[in-house]
């Protein structure tokens, strides 16, 4: 060995650590839940993205499990050789009738999916238009198209029309979160919709943090806005606590992903129990209303007492951010409220921009409003909550599922840089 690799990563890894920026894994002793055990403590979780509660749910182990039994652990190969089993198939279907198209191809996470889906649509002499926020999956999936990128300013449906009327293409794309992760905002997707159509621009939306979180059956925010985007992306692995990710689009659509998408192509097949699992997530995520019903009773408790902190917050998600600023802060703050039993890890660059570092709570249709009441609590014990602020308790109201109307929200507009997506903000996880 040179030794150069090892030199190289110590520069880094210093650069890093002079910005409090150097990352850590932590492994959890339990599983997913609204409690977790990690580090020897039992903690309350704000930090998962099981919006349903469902990584844990007794229907969805039992299903996994019979398959696992059934076909074994690994599955030996991509799809395309001998990978594919029913169960795929199978789920496959489940998610074309959930999201209403005529088809959906599975994918290994959302990270293969947007890297495999962008680049499979359009390449060179094509345009595709992204919002600044997107998440790093789409960043990277624009920059892997080779195509040009027009990076157009958070949820400015005005910006991005005024770019489309002087950025020609061969074929033109317009990509989009449903729901923003980081600060889990919506984005307004009738009136994408609506300049895609006067544009004759495709429409691609990730719905990875709206899927099972908003609909009356939880189909995404763009079935709830009686949206029809061009190609859906969602996700298994947040609200239908499994692993994974799929594509909704037409059949042509679906049969082009198979032949072009390379994450799909060149990887394993996922494993037949975590198929199993999610299948069985999918309809209880469907059926059981009323687990959508506890997930924003407690969205609607949790924003009620960051307001009554003085904080902002919005009932657009189940994301919530307390914005700090600085690294250093934000880890400081997320050690404070884990000596209390609440556990919410730090966000720093590159995941969000500079000076935006933060703590990103994450609600859950697991937690009881005592948990959330504890968050709640804790946080006013916090030195950058405003002095005197006294929220009133959190109280067991009637849960309101949310409107389908995408709240407006007065966020500063990030420069548009026609050519390349910004390098440090790319949105995560």
């Amino acid at each position: 060995m040179s030794g150069l690799v090892d030199q190289w990563a110590s520069e880094d890894l210093a650069a890093l650590s002079a910005k409090g920026l150097v990352r850590a894994l932590e492994p959890l002793e339990s599983a997913q839940g609204a409690t977790v055990r990690v580090g020897g403590e039992t903690l309350v979780c704000f930090s998962s993205n099981d919006y349903l509660g469902l990584a844990a749910d007794e229907a969805v182990r039992a299903a996994a499990a019979r398959a696992l039994g059934q076909h074994g652990l690994g599955t030996g190969a991509s799809r395309l050789v001998v990978g594919d089993t029913v169960v795929h198939q199978a789920l496959e279907r489940a998610l074309a009738e959930l999201e209403g198209t005529e088809a959906a191809l599975l994918f290994n996470s959302g990270y293969a999916a947007n890297t495999g889906v962008v680049p499979a649509l359009v390449g060179e002499g094509d345009v595709v238009f992204s919002d600044a926020w997107n998440h790093a999956s789409l960043v990277d999936g624009c920059r892997l198209s080779r195509a040009r990128v027009v990076v157009y300013p958070h949820r400015d449906v005005t910006a991005l029309s005024a770019l489309m009327a002087v950025t020609p293409g061969r074929r033109r794309l317009v990509v989009t979160d449903a729901i923003f992760s980081m600060d889990g905002d919506r984005a307004p997707l009738r009136e994408l919709s609506a300049l895609c159509a006067s544009e004759r621009a495709a429409l691609l939306v990730d719905e990875a943090h709206a899927t099972g979180v908003v609909g009356d059956q939880g189909q995404g925010l763009a079935h709830a806005l009686g949206v029809r985007p061009d190609v859906v992306v969602g996700t298994l692995s947040k609200a239908l606590g499994a692993a994974g990710a799929y594509v909704a689009a037409s059949r042509a659509v679906t049969r082009l992903l198979t032949s072009r998408a390379r994450p799909l192509i060149f990887s394993t097949a996922l494993p037949a129990a975590v198929c199993a699992g999610a299948l069985a997530a999918v309809e209880r995520a469907r059926k059981d209303t009323g687990l959508r019903e506890r997930l924003w009773r407690n969205i609607e408790a949790f924003a009620a007492g960051l307001t009554a902190l003085g904080l902002p917050a919005h009932r657009d998600s189940a994301i919530f951010s307390v914005v700090l600023g600085t690294p250093e802060a934000a880890l400081a703050a997320s050690q404070a409220l884990r000596a209390k039993g609440v556990l919410v890890k730090a966000i720093r660059p590159p995941t969000v921009p500079e000076g935006t570092s933060r703590l990103r709570f994450s609600l859950s249709a697991a937690h009881s409003l005592e948990q959330v009441r504890l968050a709640l609590d804790v946080l006013r014990e916090m030195p950058f909550i405003p002095s005197g602020v006294e929220g009133p308790p959190v109280r067991p109201e009637r849960s309101r599922m949310p409107s389908t109307e995408p709240t407006v929200h007065p966020e500063p507009v990030e420069g548009c840089r026609p050519a390349v997506h910004p390098g440090p903000h790319h949105r995560s996880p």
